[in-house]
């Protein structure tokens, strides 16, 4: 007697899927249409957007340039209206981020130090690990400008924890030490010290570390510095 060879497996499985897709297309065909034009809408936006942001990022690089190019020049006033818009008109890009800290650069070479502090307390949170440390040690400087030890203490603090490279954490640490002992707060400027003693004693920092030390402890801190 013949037998009737019955398919099954993966290729069956899709046959029936492939069957199953085709009657429902069939009878629904304007649901079918709409479903297209979404996935090719949201193929499109996709395009578009990630084209914006290339567009964007390329503009943004450019203007940035030239921003670079006249705070250089130490030509101020045009430096910080091409940075502001950079900053105002490409928010979110890197050169934005950038762009913020070089405007804070010229708000404090115009002695314009209020300015710069509020650049720079609205965009060092925000921006990516690669400036946070810039950005904060700028903002520890501003404070410094503003007499304002405590508040450059915390941010120079900041700057330390954000920096990627030992000898950067240990001149941000030594930076907050010094605005330590001006806020005269002397148990926050031994940590400060100590720590580039104890954990970055192969940068150049070391060696005023260990003399602070000796001074703020009157000579105890000999044996911490060795």
């Amino acid at each position: 007697m013949a037998t009737t060879a019955t398919s099954t497996g993966p290729a069956a499985a899709e046959g029936t899927a492939l069957t199953w897709l085709t009657e429902w297309i069939k009878g629904h065909r304007q649901a079918a249409t709409y479903a297209g034009v979404v996935v090719v809408l949201a193929a499109g936006l996709f395009g578009w957007n990630l084209l914006s942001t290339k567009t964007a990022e390329r503009n943004a690089g450019s203007q940035l340039e030239q921003g670079r190019l006249a705070l250089d020049s130490k030509n101020y006033p045009l430096a910080a209206s091409v940075l502001a818009q950079v900053v105002e008109n490409y928010s979110g890009t890197h050169a934005a981020q950038e762009g913020a800290i070089l405007l804070a650069q010229v708000r404090l070479a115009q002695g314009q130090t209020q300015q710069a502090i509020d650049v720079l307390q609205r965009y060092a949170p925000k921006v990516d690990k690669d400036f946070r440390a810039q950005a904060y040690g700028l903002l520890g400087a501003a404070y410094e400008n503003a007499l304002k030890p405590k508040d450059a203490g915390e941010a120079y603090e900041q700057a330390a924890a954000a920096a990627q490279y030992p000898f950067l954490r240990a001149q941000f640490l030594a930076d907050a030490g010094r605005a330590w002992i001006a806020a005269r707060d002397s148990a926050k400027a031994l940590v400060a010290y100590r720590t580039i003693v104890q954990q970055l004693d192969s940068t150049s920092a070391v060696g005023e570390a260990k003399v602070r030390l000796g001074e703020l402890t009157k000579g105890a801190a000999t044996n911490v510095a060795k």
